[in-house]
């Protein structure tokens, strides 16, 4: 394809450790004669704005190289009009510090290896989530997933450990979040139009496969499919919202008494008592919010660097 890589790094990203992969990075680049530029932010918001740039040019290839937050900005980005016609193209170089959406979308997780598929040029449909409320009225995208309630007050807490890495952060804000044990809210939850209330500890939907860098909130998720991966765990004692946690890890969730699963194109949330707190890839949607819609935007962004394409 000839395409020319513009390659958006976040230079915090990982705890800052992300800057020092720059000339890796160009090495890799270079030794395959690559036409690339890399663009550095200088303060959060600052990847969207640059993906924006590049929207409507087909000859450029428009690379988050970050962790989930980076590639979150840059698809909200690229998401800049829906062109159904000629998609943006999106890849990664995952140097985060969880890159669950690269896992869910099986780009490889070593930097060359990572680099090596990216320069095959071999896109594929990616589909991308929306949601709208909160925060964002006006809606947000994301292309991992969503988290609701419990899981939401984790990304919380292990954003504020600032000295702790990788999905050992994620853990221990999981520990934190249990001994907190705050309130569930009383909900009401629309699935493609069927509707229940429900008192759950957490909801996720997904379009990737795990949260965190080790908790498989959707073990089947595939953001290739054209539909969302539900979850939700009901309010239990904090041993079963433990044990429920330890099968988060194992992918086995769905096995559980008060754990439902499924799949959606379109999921409706509202708090009948309490509130909602709620991220998306990672990224604040809001803390006290009290209703939310989320689709799925088929086939929204071309996808290059997967493993199995």
């Amino acid at each position: 394809m000839g395409l020319h890589f513009a390659i958006i790094l976040n230079p915090t990203a990982n705890k800052g450790s992300a800057l020092g992969r720059i000339d890796e990075i160009r090495t890799h680049m270079d030794l395959r004669n690559t036409d690339y530029q890399i663009h550095l932010t200088e303060r959060p918001g600052h990847a969207m704005e640059l993906a924006q740039e590049f929207v409507g040019n087909p000859g450029i290839a428009v690379i988050a190289a970050g962790g989930d937050g980076t590639c979150n900005e840059v698809i909200n980005g690229l998401m800049t009009g829906i062109h159904r016609e000629n998609p943006p193209i999106f890849g990664v170089i995952p140097v985060g510090r969880g890159n669950d959406f690269a896992f869910g979308a099986d780009i490889p997780g070593e930097l060359g290896d990572a680099i090596a598929q990216l320069l095959k040029e071999k896109p594929v449909k990616l589909d991308i989530g929306k949601v709208t409320g909160g925060d964002y009225p006006e809606g947000r995208w994301f292309g991992n997933g969503i988290g609701i309630g419990f899981d939401a007050v984790v990304g919380f807490e292990a954003a504020r450990m600032k000295h702790v890495h990788g999905s050992m952060a994620y853990t221990l804000g999981a520990l934190k979040t249990l001994a907190i044990y705050p309130t569930a809210p009383e909900v009401e939850l629309s699935i493609n139009g069927v509707i229940s209330q429900i008192r759950p500890a957490l909801i996720s939907v997904m379009n990737g496969r795990r949260m965190g860098g080790s908790f498989y909130m959707a073990p089947d998720g595939d953001p290739h499919d054209g539909r969302l991966n539900w979850c939700h765990t009901n309010q239990g004692t904090r041993l079963k919202l433990l044990a429920a946690m330890a099968a988060y890890t194992k992918g086995t969730q769905s096995e559980r008494e008060d754990t439902e699963t499924g799949h959606a194109t379109q999921i409706s949330i509202r708090a009948l008592k309490g509130i909602l707190a709620v991220h998306a890839d990672g990224e604040t949607i809001c803390k006290a919010g009290t209703k939310l819609d989320v689709i799925i935007e088929p086939g929204a962004l071309r996808l290059i660097g997967s493993r199995e394409f």
